[in-house]
């Protein structure tokens, strides 16, 4: 044990901890990686490395920032078919917790370089390899992408395959910042000869850029300005043209028409242009009502709020359709309220309402009440069919004089079978924005729902109401009341700062985590909080070396 380099003993430590098979590991098996920014570098750089160890000993192998592998290249015969033996292969999952101390996962642990050669490996099938590991990272932001590994038997290994490991990770960091450069400029060309030829309003879009010029400033002030940002966050990574109109809080109407630009294959944003659809006798649209028991002023919400305050009016029946959590039912049940409506408001679930679904709302209709059934998705085709019977007679004015109906389905699950049965009924849909979509809208909902959680003394600082409104809120609505809800168990009165959000709120990676990583997340976060911040004792607590768990802490978008 003396003659072993300390970080490796120290590496054999960690794959002790987690309990790594020190004769047979089984790395774990990952579905195929999305195209990203690493694997569009490297590809050509691996094929021109590749070519010069064509039939030779050694192999190069690209990894994410898991230790995932990706892509490999090279090699000869018997190696290929050695190192397939010990799934070193494309999908398999080589950090250190799964196969012990090798040159992917350790150099992962470590965040440097390193050459592990045959019996410094923790298992005893890889002891056969040498293989030098370097890490790739972002040119510009530092993040970490992945690994570059060239692995050999173990009876090659000499010093050099370090060196080569860490020039193909600069040559592939190049590639990464050629790519970067080509397309900002694509972009920029894209955006100012739009700005040129259009002689109006021009926005350019890109993963990390956001442009508006002179007239678009000039043109639209500072809230319709804002509309306009948050109607084009749904246009980012679209490959397609489209054209969207924005309802903007002066009252015009934004026809935004965008256009994608690539350079080569790769998409490099987009450019919207705009022009204004503003009616001869225009009148600024009034800021609409305060509806009971809802909060938000934002450009979306008070667009389909009006919606569906026009066909209540109007008596029209409606589908409403948003994603679970978004608001459909108390939007659709304020909005009748406030209609000032003299008839009652029934809702019926079908989750909920079991087998005489159907019986009960014809005996709401025929006592005069207006109804709403919610999860209109989920009804079987008997419900169908019998609702499309009870609503024809409706229409036939054989059962209620001007009833108003409303159903409620989730956003996509609208099938052909309630198509065809009844929504030729609802003259019109109303599409409920997720809150992702409105997120101007936070500070007013976590108001209204501290509030309603008995903490009217309880407020949020700016710093953790700005990290509120970067979450994604894959639950919407709902899952604000859940954090708010959260909040006031543990305190109810004084000011929240970012560090006393749960911890799901702490982070703001914008992928959707597994239940291993939201646990493995939250441990992170909770180590944090206890040792003050202090990252190195935080990663004694968790048993993990301070590498990873800074790692981990740029991986899940932790606040700190």
């Amino acid at each position: 044990m003396s003659t072993v380099r300390p970080f490796i003993r120290i590496s054999w430590e960690r794959s002790l901890a987690s309990r790594v098979d020190t004769d047979h590991p089984d790395p774990t098996y990952v579905e195929s990686a999305p195209e990203s920014v690493l694997l569009r570098a490297a590809r050509p750089v691996l094929a021109s490395l590749s070519d010069e160890l064509a039939n030779e000993p050694a192999c190069l192998i690209l990894t994410d920032s898991n230790g995932v592998v990706l892509q490999r290249g090279g090699g000869d015969s018997h190696l290929l078919k050695a190192l397939d033996a010990v799934h070193l292969a494309p999908g398999f999952c080589y950090a250190e917790q799964d196969v012990g101390t090798n040159g992917i996962g350790t150099a992962l642990e470590i965040g440097a370089p390193i050459l592990v050669n045959g019996n410094e490996h923790y298992t005893g099938n890889l002891r056969q390899f040498s293989c030098a590991g370097a890490l790739i990272n972002h040119p510009v932001t530092g993040a970490l992408l992945g690994v570059i590994d060239i692995s050999t038997k173990a009876e090659n290994s000499n010093s050099l395959l370090l060196s080569f490991a860490k020039l193909a990770a600069r040559r592939i960091q190049e590639r990464i910042l050629e790519e970067a450069n080509e397309l900002d400029s694509a972009l920029l060309g894209g955006y100012y000869a739009a700005c040129r030829h259009s002689g109006g309003p021009v926005i350019a879009v890109g993963e990390k850029v956001f442009m508006m010029n002179a007239l678009a400033q000039q043109h639209f002030d500072a809230t319709d300005q804002a509309a306009l940002l948050d109607q084009t966050r749904e246009a980012v990574g679209m490959q397609d043209p489209c054209t969207f109109l924005a309802d903007l809080p002066s009252g015009v109407i934004a026809r935004m028409a965008y256009q994608p630009t690539f350079a080569g294959t790769a998409l490099a944003g987009g450019i919207i242009q705009i022009k204004e659809q503003r009616t001869a006798g225009h009148v600024p649209r009034p800021r609409g009502p305060a509806l009971p028991g809802m909060a938000g002023a934002s450009a979306v919400w008070r667009h389909v709020t009006q919606e569906l305050l026009e066909t209540v009016a109007k008596r029209e029946w409606v589908v409403l359709q948003g994603e679970s959590g978004a608001g459909t039912h108390t939007l659709v049940t304020a909005v009748h309220q406030h209609s000032g409506s003299n008839r009652q408001l029934s809702v019926l679930d079908v989750e909920t309402a079991g087998a005489d679904l159907v019986l009960r709302a014809r005996a709401e209709l025929e006592a005069g009440t207006d109804l709403v059934i919610r999860h209109a998705h989920a009804l079987d085709e008997t419900q169908l069919d019998e609702l499309t019977e009870l609503f024809q007679e409706i229409q036939d004015a054989s059962v209620a004089q001007d009833p108003w109906v409303a159903l409620t389905t989730r956003a996509g699950a609208v099938d052909d079978k309630l198509d065809l049965h009844l929504l030729h009924f609802f003259p019109r849909t109303v599409l409920v924005p997720p809150l992702r979509h409105h997120l101007e809208d936070v500070p007013a909902l976590v108001r209204l729902l501290l509030n309603r959680a008995g903490a009217p003394e309880l407020i949020l600082s700016k710093p953790a109401m700005n990290q509120l409104m970067r979450l994604p809120w894959s639950g919407n609505v709902t899952h604000l009341k859940q954090v708010m809800s959260a909040i006031v168990r543990v305190r109810r009165s004084g000011v929240v700062e970012v560090e006393d959000l749960p911890p799901e709120c702490r982070a703001t990676t914008r992928r959707n985590l597994t239940r291993m990583e939201t646990l493995e997340r939250d441990a992170v976060i909770d180590a944090l909080a206890d040792h003050g911040n202090d990252k190195s004792a935080a990663a004694e607590a968790l048993g993990m070396s301070r590498a990873t768990i800074y790692r981990k802490i740029r991986d899940y978008g932790i606040v700190t």
